[in-house]
């Protein structure tokens, strides 16, 4: 059959453009996006935040981001691979995890808007449901965002409510309600505030290590031998957080980790130099001199 060209008009592109690539992929749910990001046209292009809270194996990541016609523009951005720095070693994907990455998120965001000193929070977490409110007509209104959980599951105890919980904690305000907290009852519809306070301080990671101890001492040297190694009972549990919570409000600020190498300079080892017109035309002379000597050794 005869050749055909493509022809790439609108209608081609508007097929592959970016976001049908990423619904088709289940990457981002755009019905839900739709509504996070539409903003009333009186706001005079003020940006409508959101917290969004991903999770992969390992870590948390929380980012407070706005939306722009170009895309998505990062705020803030605070991740549980900091939390070592204070103090918080093992379990960086668990609830209460989640919960000091908001408390981080949350800290880092207001000291960048300098509110840090007027909306302190809740600087002894008790579990209870509270949320932040304005300090008065001459003083600045509180930060506000949206919980954007992306297309993770938001059941009773998720933990996506636990970094929820830890940037509200923080001085951000989050409109939320407890439903979907550990503690909640359905039948009573209260709060249960002891049992989430148990959350916010490892006290399930705690009873859990308790608990494996007695069944299957095996098993729970096995599951627990980060902890073991560096001495941390279901006793220092709760201490370790307290002390966390106090070091990230003193000192949120984002601080590199060291590099071991310089890793920018390893990998231009590896990349081909550009070459100037000189150099190319040069090289050109050695391919046709090399080729012509080839050839007239063939020839004798």
């Amino acid at each position: 059959m005869p050749f055909h060209k493509t022809v790439k008009s609108d209608s081609y592109f508007s097929r592959y453009q970016t976001k049908y690539r990423r619904r088709r992929e289940g990457r981002t749910d755009y019905y839900a996006r739709k509504r996070m990001i539409s903003q009333f046209k009186n706001k005079y292009n003020a940006p409508k935040y959101r917290l969004v809270v991903r999770f992969s194996n390992r870590f948390v990541t929380c980012q407070i981001v706005y939306a722009k016609i170009q895309g998505d523009y990062v705020f803030a951005h605070a991740s549980s691979r900091e939390l070592p720095r204070y103090g918080i070693k093992h379990g960086l994907a668990n609830w209460t995890a989640a919960y000091a990455t908001g408390l981080l998120v949350a800290r880092r965001a207001l000291k960048k808007l300098g509110l840090d000193e007027k909306y302190q929070g809740q600087e002894e977490p008790d579990g209870e449901l509270v949320h932040t409110e304005p300090l008065g007509d001459d003083e600045p209104r509180p930060f506000k965002c949206y919980l954007d959980v992306g297309l993770k599951r938001t059941s009773t105890g998720s933990r996506v409510f636990g970094a929820m919980k830890g940037a509200s904690d923080g001085g951000i305000f989050i409109p939320h309600n407890a439903r979907r907290f550990p503690g909640y009852d359905v039948e009573a519809k209260e709060l249960d505030a002891e049992v989430l306070r148990n959350y916010i301080y490892g006290g399930h990671i705690a009873e859990f290590m308790e608990s494996l101890e007695e069944e299957d001492d095996e098993r729970f040297k096995k599951h627990f031998s980060s902890y073991l190694n560096d001495d941390i009972g279901s006793e220092d549990i709760e201490e370790i957080y307290e002390k966390a919570y106090e070091a990230i409000r003193e000192d949120p600020d984002f601080k590199p980790t060291e590099k071991s190498k310089d890793w920018a300079a390893e990998s231009k080892k590896f990349r081909q130099p550009k070459l100037t017109y000189e150099q190319r035309k040069e090289r050109v002379q050695k391919k046709v001199a090399a080729f012509q000597d080839a050839f007239n050794l063939d020839d004798e």
